[in-house]
């Protein structure tokens, strides 16, 4: 799923350390690496970098019809997954367990069908669309097998990956810049951060900005600046990523409840995760935004390493609701 941008800084200071900066597009989105300057030349990154993204795409992209999972959604139960794939798909086992099925990548199909997929389309979504629909939810009904292929009960379920290969590909940079020897970085792909020592112009962990929900894309404002200490970032929220019916006029979220096949509707405007990689924060994140308040609180309280900060439409102001580790 699309994530909210976050802004990150480089404060200018009088240093020897020079501050490099990569950016490009990826995965839908842009991405941002600053890193202190190791020897290797910008093009040698890059083209790391572009390398690895591409691997994802491959691999987990919805909208790039000759990937290993768009050939999955299409019934191809043949393909072999690749390591990444396992990975996610092991890390979406996990996360719809503990979040009580509120995380669920099944939930792809609802996705499309809002226009949030691919094809950008609403679909008519009546009594019978919404029955058929619920047949084919549910994590339950996929499997991968010993010899790394998807089973699905239904050749209708749809997989969509966008709420964990996002930070599990900001993960990949950042493993691909430590065994390159660097200490000190800072990796963003569409909003979805790690950081690693720190920046060395201000002798600090880096400092991260949360943006603060907003319809409009300019100007951006800032709700809270953090500082990330060898940690990961991720915020999902509803405010701007949104589509209406040209017909009905009814606005539908992009936050979809698996569980009822409806787009989450509550007062909670963005859910900003830390945690030590960013896949993690990316799906709690995700979770997090279609869970009840209190709810979730409980679930990452009792999570180890990782935070959370909800920030919550209350009599027309925003108010942060911090997890009690923030």
């Amino acid at each position: 799923m699309r994530k909210v941008l976050i802004l990150f800084f480089l404060f200018s200071a009088c240093s020897r350390h020079e501050v490099v900066s990569i950016d490009g597009q990826a995965l839908g989105s842009y991405y941002r690496v600053k890193y202190l300057d190791i020897g290797y030349t910008k093009e040698y990154f890059q083209k790391g970098i572009d390398s690895i993204l591409n691997i994802m795409n491959n691999s987990m992209s919805t909208y790039l019809p000759s990937s290993d999972l768009s050939k999955i959604n299409r019934g191809d139960s043949t393909i072999v997954v690749d390591e990444h794939f396992e990975k996610v798909f092991n890390k979406a086992n996990l996360m719809w367990y503990k979040s009580q099925g509120y995380f669920d990548p099944t939930v792809g199909a609802w996705v499309n069908a809002y226009g949030f997929g691919p094809n950008k389309k609403i679909k008519k979504i009546g009594l019978k669309e919404r029955d058929s629909l619920m047949k084919i939810t549910g994590w339950p009904r996929i499997r991968l097998t010993k010899d790394k292929k998807i089973i699905k009960d239904d050749k209708s379920i749809f997989i969509d990956f966008n709420a964990l290969a996002k930070g599990y590909a900001v993960d990949q940079i950042n493993l691909y810049f430590e065994k390159a020897g660097s200490k000190n970085h800072l990796i963003d792909i569409g909003g979805e951060l790690i950081s690693r020592g720190k920046n060395l112009e201000t002798k600090k962990v880096w400092s991260v900005g949360i943006e603060k929900p907003s319809e409009s894309t300019l100007p951006r404002k800032i709700f809270d600046i953090i500082e990330l200490n060898n940690q990961a970032l991720a915020t999902s929220g509803n405010y701007r990523k949104y589509r209406i019916d040209k017909e009905t006029k009814q606005k539908y979220v992009h936050s979809i409840n698996p569980l009822n096949g409806r787009p989450a509707r509550s007062n909670i405007l963005s859910v900003s995760v830390k945690a030590l990689d960013c896949m993690t924060a990316d799906a709690y994140a995700t979770a997090l935004m279609v869970m009840p308040l209190n709810m979730g609180k409980k679930l990452i309280n009792k999570t180890p390493d990782v935070d959370a900060l909800w920030i919550i439409s209350e009599s027309q102001k925003f108010v942060s609701h911090p997890s009690k580790n923030w």
